[in-house]
């Protein structure tokens, strides 16, 4: 039986850390912060949109760094613009479901609040168009058939990148219907220090989750790569060794 590797080790050390990390923020999210006083119970569902609103802004600069490198790799080194590419593509995966949660648990907490599912409210909107834009980042890298599908998904990948800070800066530009700032918002914002752990608990799990399954995916990605480059050298050297007739 073969030793664990030292990436296996940390992988595994970081995965048990999310899990844990994830369970005493669901722990202190439903049974321990205390219930808002004008929103009741559904204000708990705050201790997940808040961190997975976040988590889509953040992870679509991991996948334009990872677009913008294989742009500027793909000529020079072919090998290090797979890697780019498939860094981008995990990056893109993680923001997609990320981004789907904070629209899901967005409504679900607007339902009650305002008495309606939706409103072209600016924050809203925006936090849309970053989640079309990655719609079609996937539309295009698998229905594509120019030859250029990684390419024009990184351009894509760049007008997501424009976009979240229209999102992050929407409720400061625009008054909006979405709540104001809850941190950095100015001297009445900020969260209530019973709340705090909840808060930072849940905000930190899925940060962690994210990066773990962008790792995975990164990997898998990898490994598909070169699964599919070592099928085209077997193929070739096959078409080589079959003798003339």
């Amino acid at each position: 039986m073969s030793r664990p590797t030292p990436t296996r080790i940390v992988t595994g050390l970081w995965f048990a850390a999310t899990v844990i990390i994830l369970v005493l923020g669901f722990h202190q999210a439903i049974f321990v912060a205390p219930m808002e006083a004008t929103m009741g119970n559904v204000q708990r569902i705050f201790y997940y949109h808040v961190p997975s609103a976040t988590a889509g802004l953040i992870f679509p600069y991991v996948n334009l760094i990872g677009s913008l490198a294989f742009l500027y790799w793909r000529r020079r080194d072919p090998l290090k613009a797979l890697a780019a590419d498939a860094l981008a593509l995990a990056a893109a995966e993680v923001t997609i479901v990320f981004t789907s949660i904070g629209l899901v648990t967005g409504m679900l907490w607007g339902k009650p609040v305002w008495g309606i599912w939706w409103t072209w409210d600016e924050r809203l909107t925006t936090y849309l168009l970053l989640w079309l834009i990655y719609v079609s980042y996937f539309v295009v890298r698998r229905l594509s058939s120019t030859g250029q599908t990684q390419t024009l998904a990184a351009i894509l990948s760049i007008f997501a990148g424009i976009d979240v800070p229209i999102v992050y800066m929407s409720i400061r530009w625009w008054r909006t219907q979405h709540p104001s700032p809850v941190f950095f918002g100015g001297p009445d914002s900020g969260l209530d220090p019973s709340m705090r752990p909840a808060f930072f608990l849940n905000f930190a799990g899925w940060i962690m989750w994210g990066v773990f399954i962008t790792a995975f995916r990164y990997a898998l990605e990898r490994r598909r790569q070169v699964a599919e480059q070592n099928a085209a050298l077997h193929a070739i050297e096959a078409s080589l060794e079959i003798p003339h007739q």
